[in-house]
């Protein structure tokens, strides 16, 4: 069948069978399906939907695309997360080392920014040395001997995924249910692991803005899972504001060491203890959740996550003194406050231009090959509910250019100030 046949059927609100899709999936992977037409497919399926049919057909025939994860040489449950991303979105990074500290194993295969900023890969990458492509056979030996490890796609997992994602990126097609969908799942079923916690973002800087949209997402992608037997669970959280303090690639693994020194920002760090409980109460190591997110606050006071941490950026083949010393990271050359305005309260910080304020300075990607400048990015100082004072800095813009009056503009504009706030709400819903 050809090609264009199959983006003529989606683009006019067909169902596609699920040799349409397999044919699709296969022209991905050999190449034979030009770029064009993948990008129109994405396009059509984003302004039609799919059916559970089509969301599952797809889902399956990407993980079947490629290799398969075989973790049964690793003892016990093992648990994984993924978030749905968003701006200042860091917790993968202390999240993996405080549930390894408590002896559970976490192979965690991430990926790289999809919209606005860096993902999970690219800030790992600010750590000199620290390498996110190993092998199958490396990542398994790390993860029974440190307890867990992220890493890009082992091998061969999910390769239609690859170039479907980076193309989603620059297509504008990112906030599209079944593509998100069968994008997370493929990996994930493909990584075989036991039990999953999804980050299902909300809101402004999400790709899913409504809670409507969020809710629909994480019910897809339960459904998935647990139609292949994954024990698989859902936590709709907020991305109406930055997470956390930090934008930008080693500003976010300074915020994630500070997180994991217990000195982090409230949010990131309660949203952090919330995924690490439900991860624990899955991998059988705690009844409940409240005694799971006190052994999680343990292996912070303790030392043990960050050490775990520090071990697992070493077998990674990263410098672990960046604990102590993340001056080694890549450095902005200009550190320029954005002073207040006003006085009052803030009540609006639009995520979603937070993370493109990022992204014009060199933190995300605009285009699928960008190279990202890892040092560059925002610090927020205030966000909404805090008291500021006319000329107090609202943030501080990290910056390897002198001039960002163009920065500054978008920030001003996506920053209100008032005279009260409504408090955001972190944990909006659980789906099981």
């Amino acid at each position: 069948m050809r090609m264009v046949d199959i983006i003529d059927k989606k683009r006019n609100g067909g169902e596609l069978t699920a040799d349409e899709i397999q044919t699709f999936v296969d022209g991905v992977v050999s190449g034979e399906i030009p770029d064009y037409q993948i990008s129109a497919f994405l396009m059509a399926t984003y302004f039609n939907d799919m059916t559970a049919a089509e969301r599952s057909a797809l889902t399956m025939a990407m993980m079947q695309s490629g290799d398969h994860l075989d973790l049964s040489s690793i003892d016990g449950i093992t648990a994984d997360k993924h978030s749905t991303g968003g701006v200042g979105d860091k917790t993968s990074i202390p999240l993996a080392p405080i549930v390894g500290a408590l002896g559970i194993s976490v192979p965690m295969i991430s990926g790289r920014g999809l919209g606005h900023t860096g993902g999970t890969l690219d800030k790992l990458e600010a750590i000199p040395g620290y390498t996110v492509e190993i092998s199958e056979d490396a990542f398994l030996q790390q993860v029974r001997d440190v307890k867990c490890a992220i890493v890009g796609a082992t091998g061969n997992i999910a390769p239609a995924d690859k170039k479907i994602y980076a193309l989603r990126d620059v297509t504008d097609t990112v906030d599209s249910i079944p593509l998100i969908a069968s994008s997370i799942m493929s990996k994930k079923i493909a990584s075989g692991t036991d039990a999953l916690v999804i980050d299902v973002k909300t809101g402004s800087g999400a790709f899913m803005k409504t809670l409507d949209d969020s809710r629909e997402l994480a019910h897809a992608l339960v459904e998935i899972g647990k139609g292949v037997g994954m024990d698989c669970m859902a936590v709709i959280s907020d991305m109406n504001q930055p997470l956390g303090n930090a934008i930008g690639n080693a500003l976010e693994i300074q915020e994630s060491i500070d997180i994991l020194k217990g000195q982090g920002p409230q949010d990131i760090t309660d949203l952090v203890l919330t995924l690490g409980a439900h991860m624990v109460v899955m991998a059988k190591k705690a009844n409940d959740l409240a005694t799971a997110r006190a052994m999680c606050e343990r292996t912070i006071a303790d030392g043990s996550a960050l050490k775990t941490f520090g071990d697992m950026i070493a077998a990674q083949g990263g410098d672990r003194s960046v604990i102590d010393h993340p001056e080694i990271m890549p450095q902005a050359k200009y550190q320029i406050d954005l002073p207040a305005k006003t006085s009052g309260v803030v009540s609006t910080v639009k995520a979603d231009e937070m993370g493109i304020a990022s992204m014009l300075l060199g933190g995300g990607r605009q285009k699928a090959d960008d190279q990202l400048d890892y040092a560059v990015g925002i610090m927020m100082h205030k966000k909404v509910g805090d008291a500021v004072t006319a000329g107090e800095p609202l943030l501080t813009i990290y910056s390897n250019r002198e001039n960002v009056d163009d920065i500054q503009d978008l920030l001003y504009d996506n920053i209100q100030i008032s005279d009260s706030a409504d408090p955001i709400t972190l944990i909006h819903e659980t789906i099981r």
